[in-house]
């Protein structure tokens, strides 16, 4: 009996349950449990593992930076507006609804670990999500148009549920690699999601489109169902160039440092505001 439920579940494809049956029945007959509780805990088991191994395949396709999470996440640097909407980010809902999230700050302010942060979240959740530099995929649009597939390239990336493109200011901005990206955000308007972050602010976003009326097109179909968020205060990266250097300081001081003079620390870095678009949330 036992090799022939052996066979069913290898032709059924469950192999959790194959796996853990022995184990589940012995916990079954020791605790009393009925028939229904036995299958439930195998079926739970099964699907518990299908759901792993699909977020692993789902997180290795994502490309999302491995080291950029929630958990890695210094929340105390963040503002407290998106402190206060990354959980609700994390949830998904923006992408049931086809919203964005743009990203806004100078760099170093962690624009690129949030989003990474929400993107990991997503996958938890079961949705197809990719991360790319937006110069990598712009690249690979306009390799897509010479080859005449762009077309094929855009279905293909229709397949994400969310999109991240990081640092859409420093593509190269020739007028051909313009022209695939407007058209990569127009296909996903009021459809898929995109996540961009980015250190130019709106009124800026004319070094990018190159051109004052596709500008204003991209910027509209963006922001018509986004979430904005801002990043400012002091750079992570600065933080923590500092604290590498201090220690090092302090064990290979002069000591005739400890005289009336001034204490050689490192200047802290001036915090320039961002300006230029609003700071509110669509919701």
């Amino acid at each position: 009996m036992t090799d022939t439920l052996d066979h069913l579940l290898r032709e059924l494809h469950l192999p959790t349950m194959l796996a853990q049956a022995q184990t589940v029945a012995i916990e079954a007959e020791r605790s009393g449990w009925s028939f229904t509780r036995y299958l439930y805990t195998l079926a739970a088991l099964e699907l518990e593992e299908r759901h792993q191994r699909r977020v692993q395949r789902r997180r290795k396709e994502s490309g999302l930076p491995a080291n950029k999470t929630l958990t890695t996440l210094q929340m105390a640097h963040l503002p407290i507006p998106v402190r206060r909407q990354l959980p609700t980010l994390c949830e998904g809902s923006f992408v049931e609804q086809a919203q964005n999230v743009l990203a806004f700050g100078l760099p170093g302010r962690g624009k690129t670990h949030v989003l990474c942060a929400v993107g990991h979240a997503l996958v938890e959740r079961g949705y197809r999500v990719l991360f790319a530099p937006a110069y990598q995929l712009v690249q690979r649009l306009l390799a897509a148009k010479q080859a005449l597939r762009l077309e094929q390239e855009l279905h293909k990336l229709d397949g994400f549920a969310a999109i991240i493109l990081d640092d859409i200011g420093y593509i190269q901005q020739s007028r051909a690699e313009m022209e695939v990206l407007f058209t990569f955000l127009a296909e996903r308007y009021e459809r898929k999601s995109v996540l961009i972050s980015s250190n130019l602010v709106f009124s800026q976003w004319e070094r990018i489109f190159q051109d004052p009326m596709t500008t204003a097109a991209a910027i509209d179909r963006l922001v018509h169902h986004a979430i904005i968020l801002e990043l400012t205060g002091p750079s992570f990266r600065t933080e923590q160039a500092q604290g590498r250097q201090q220690p090092a300081a302090l064990t290979e001081r002069d000591p005739s440092m400890d005289r009336d003079t001034p204490s050689n620390h490192l200047a802290p870095e001036t915090v320039t505001e961002l300006g230029g678009h609003s700071a509110n949330v669509k919701k």
